[in-house]
């Protein structure tokens, strides 16, 4: 039988990502995963402290709007419910916003970046064009002059896998010259608050920029990555529209309820933030020495590291030490000789700073 799908459908290729499962094998405790950039310190104390309340919640249909979740979220990004979008994670938020607002426009990708956008784009027969850059602050006069005129252009900001964190200034120099160009801007501040700077953030300026959409993530700052919760935020009227497309119950009354418990725990971040910025500069200075590898400077918490040796070898050889790396070869931008690591607890990293020095 002749199914008769797309052509984008068809050519469609899932994305590759760190994590656990990306390894070939099933959970194992005993690994160490500097793949998946997530809190170090897990989740908050008080979600484990709720869990046996919210289990009640196992046989009863979630909260569609997510009502009790936005109401949170309100307060703590200042901005108004009706403009706070909330998905399965933010993956989910990233593909229906091109579903929703790419019919007719095409896309610029500063490369590289998280694969995801690119992917979103092209099943919903968007074109994809790249700029290549491995810090956008540097490269940003360049980047203003090849804004797409009534398109739509995505910056991960701080950068996945880079780890690079694009000035609030420049981000408004993007903004200006975007609405000057009619285009709309995707902004992905999933790792902002575990950022050397997190004010850097451009939340504040969706009052002033109608084509702004701004997309956050439960997964990093509050280490709920098995839950997917992820939220946007935009204009009512953009919002409107991703709410009007999303499937129904598309977040879990679990996961509602341990995300507004962890916006509460707002000592848990502060605490993970001082142990990021303290581990990364470990990280950094201590790889750096070893021969053979090329620490790139990054603002959030995780390290883009070039190495002499191939990628998807040295991964092999670290797995064997039950430690598990990024594999960045999958980037475009970027080649085999690139490899990225979270930034975990002091142990952990004085772990894999030791196995690196002996390969």
């Amino acid at each position: 039988m002749r199914l008769g799908v797309s052509p984008s459908v068809a050519n469609h290729r899932n994305v590759a990502h760190g994590g656990i499962y990306s390894a070939g094998m099933g959970f194992d405790p005993k690994i160490l995963d500097f793949s998946s950039n997530v809190n170090p310190l897990g989740f908050p104390a008080s979600i484990r402290n709720n869990l046996k309340k919210t289990s009640a919640l196992f046989s009863i249909y979630p909260d569609s709007d997510s009502a009790k979740l936005k109401s949170s979220l309100q307060k703590y990004t200042g901005i108004q419910k009706d403009q706070i979008i909330v998905g399965n994670g933010a993956t989910e938020i990233i593909y229906n916003f091109c579903k929703a607002f790419l019919g007719k426009r095409n896309a610029l990708i500063p490369i590289p970046t998280f694969g995801e956008y690119e992917s979103a784009a092209r099943l919903n027969d968007a074109k994809v064009s790249h700029f290549e850059t491995m810090n956008l602050n540097y490269d940003i006069d360049d980047f203003l002059k090849a804004i797409p005129k009534n398109h739509c252009i995505f910056v991960c900001n701080p950068n996945n896998p880079t780890g690079v964190l694009v000035s609030q200034k420049n981000m408004l120099r993007i903004l200006d010259a975007s609405h000057a160009s009619s285009a709309l801007v995707f902004v992905d501040e999933c790792f902002i608050e575990l950022a050397s700077n997190p004010k850097e953030s451009i939340v504040s300026k969706l009052r002033k920029f109608d084509n702004l959409f701004i997309l956050r993530s439960m997964t990093k700052s509050f280490g709920l990555a098995g839950l997917r919760v992820g939220y946007g935020l935009g204009s009512k009227k953009m919002v409107e529209i991703l709410n009007r497309i999303k499937i129904p119950w598309n977040v879990s009354g679990i996961a509602q309820e341990a995300a507004t418990k962890a916006l509460s725990s707002r000592s848990h971040l502060e605490k993970t933030r001082r142990l990021v910025e303290k581990e990364r500069k470990f990280l950094k200075n201590s790889i750096s020495k070893i021969s053979g590898f090329q620490c790139y400077d990054s603002d959030a918490n995780f390290v883009l590291i070039k190495s002499q040796k191939n990628s998807k070898q040295l991964q092999k050889k670290l797995l064997k030490k039950n430690i598990l790396i990024r594999d960045c070869s999958s980037f475009k931008g970027l080649n085999d000789k690139f490899i990225r690591v979270a930034v975990r607890t002091h142990g952990e990293n004085q772990k894999l700073v030791r196995e690196l020095g002996k390969i």
